[in-house]
């Protein structure tokens, strides 16, 4: 192939960039960069519980709504390794990162602006308050969706790289700036979720509730404006007082004006043809791991108020009041998520390593989502012992507070396994680039298709498959379970084994494989 030629010509491959050599920043600085994590999962809290309900109400079916999601993994496959490529040959006197990372957050304001006033939008140019489907408010709401999503890989991307560089290719300092990255994800998750379940955060912004603006939406509207300035305000903290060092060196300036004739993607192909053994087998864990886990990210609300509260989109309360309820489920989530990222060495430790770790968590998803089969069960039976009672009416009732209770646990102690897949693999990632002399955005770019590849298959597959079933989450649940244990049988008996007296996350990632 000519870009292998070329490539061989450069003597310089795509994963042997030699970056400048960096000493490590102060802890400070790395938490201040970290920080920014909360910001962008704020928003992305406020998506996974909020926004499959409001594009129903918008009149988007259900069958239908997971097709929206599309935008989130096709921009993160498209968006990130190109971001990482030019972030990692960014010669900008601002940096290589910052750039990115300031003008995703102003993409971030924008499409806040356009999801939050989508049903506004659309009444002015033509949708009628009483209709069940509004295209123009959905298509406006699409559009702002695409932007948020590809902002927001536009700032986690070289978050994470920025992060990688501040470490200075101190192992440590990487396993400790993922850990960071991922609790202030946890405080981005909490601050979102615990806005969502709150029912009167339009109070705050009064003109937020208009004629095409019921009430959920305009609590929804006024969640994005807090998100929206909380993000502003991390990022400006962060981009102002940490400041990057010139880069990148002499060396690899010559290699990059080799490689000039080189498309983005053609980098991409040949970095995961030069992948070792052990980061295959990452790259497949890592996918069956995001198979498990996206169709309850995408439906864990929509789950509560249907299957376990028993409510119906548009008619009645019980819905809505389910959906406020998986907010809170998410935000106790978020919150264990939180504890386990800083916990996250004593885990290895206690696990005896990275690989007995996430392969023992990976089990343990797939018990969670294999027990919504018995919650909804347990939340079925409930209301018929109800109606057949007759205690209810002809009004349905909530669930029993154990299965309430039950619920809530679940999503509680899904924080566990959570926190091990916003951590491990990146961390690895990022320290097998350091150790390789790969940029760290083209790496974080390849690991990236783990992630999205995978969420690509779900959103297409599990709106057609769930309406199989009569609309129901449980088929995607299941499917998911199954990835979960096939993700940790990977893990057990694929995952490289470093040497037996490795203690910490450190240790085991910047050991050698064998």
């Amino acid at each position: 192939m000519e870009v292998d030629a070329e490539v061989k010509n450069s003597r310089v491959s795509s994963l042997e960039l030699q970056q400048p050599p960096l000493t490590a920043e102060p802890l400070e600085k790395i938490i201040l960069v970290a920080a920014i994590a909360a910001g962008v999962q704020f928003a992305w809290a406020l998506q996974l519980s909020l926004l499959t309900p409001y594009v129903q109400l918008l009149g988007v079916p259900h069958r239908w709504a997971a097709f929206i999601w599309l935008c989130g993994p096709i921009s993160g496959m498209l968006v990130q390794p190109i971001v990482g490529y030019y972030s990692d040959n960014c010669i900008s006197r601002f940096g290589r990162r910052r750039p990115f990372i300031a003008a995703g957050s102003a993409l971030v304001a924008v499409a806040v602006f356009l999801i939050g006033f989508a049903a506004d939008l659309g009444h002015a140019a033509g949708d009628h308050i009483g209709e069940t489907v509004k295209p123009r408010a959905i298509t406006v709401f699409v559009v702002g969706f695409w932007i948020l999503d590809v902002a927001s890989n536009m700032l986690q991307g070289p978050c994470r790289a920025f992060l990688a560089d501040l470490s200075g290719g101190s192992a440590s300092k990487m396993s400790a700036a993922n850990a960071l990255y991922s609790f202030f994800m946890a405080v981005g998750n909490v601050l979102g979720y615990a806005a969502g379940a709150y029912t009167h955060l339009y109070k705050i912004f009064p003109f937020s509730k208009t004629k095409a603006c019921d009430l959920y939406c305009a609590n929804l509207k006024s969640c994005f404006f807090i998100s929206v300035a909380l993000l502003l305000s991390l990022t400006t903290l962060a981009l102002i007082i940490v400041r990057e060092k010139k880069t990148p060196n002499i060396s690899s300036l010559e290699a990059a004006k080799k490689r000039k004739n080189i498309p983005v993607f053609g980098e991409l192909l040949v970095a995961l043809k030069e992948l070792p053994r052990p980061m295959w087998i990452l790259l497949l864990v890592t996918c069956l791991n995001w198979i498990a886990w996206f169709p309850f990210l995408l439906f864990d609300t929509d789950w509560m108020g249907k299957e376990v509260y028993g409510g119906k989109v548009g008619e009645g309360k019980l819905y809505d009041l389910g959906v406020r309820t998986g907010a809170l489920g998410l935000m106790l989530n978020s919150v264990v998520l939180g504890f386990t990222s800083l916990g996250m060495q004593f885990l290895v430790h206690y696990f005896g390593g990275v690989k007995n770790l996430w392969g023992g968590v990976n089990f343990l998803l797939a018990f969670c989502l294999g027990m919504t089969l018995w919650i909804t069960k347990l939340a079925e039976s409930s209301r018929r012992g109800i109606a057949t009672n007759g205690s209810a009416g002809a009004t349905l009732q909530p669930p029993l507070v154990g299965v309430k209770v039950g619920a809530l646990a679940l999503f509680a102690v899904l924080g566990i396994p959570q926190a091990i897949t916003y951590s491990i693999p990146f961390a690895w990632a990022s320290i097998f680039s350091s150790n390789s002399g790969a940029g760290q955005g083209l790496s974080l770019g390849v690991l990236n298709l783990a992630i999205v590849i995978p969420q690509m298959m779900v959103s297409v597959a599990s709106g057609p498959w769930d309406a199989i079933f009569g609309g129901s989450n449980l088929p995607a649940f299941v499917a998911g379970a199954v990835a979960a244990a096939a993700s940790g049988v990977v893990a057990l008996t694929m995952l490289p084994s470093p040497h037996s007296d490795v203690s910490s996350v450190n240790d085991i990632c910047t050991d050698r494989f064998h």
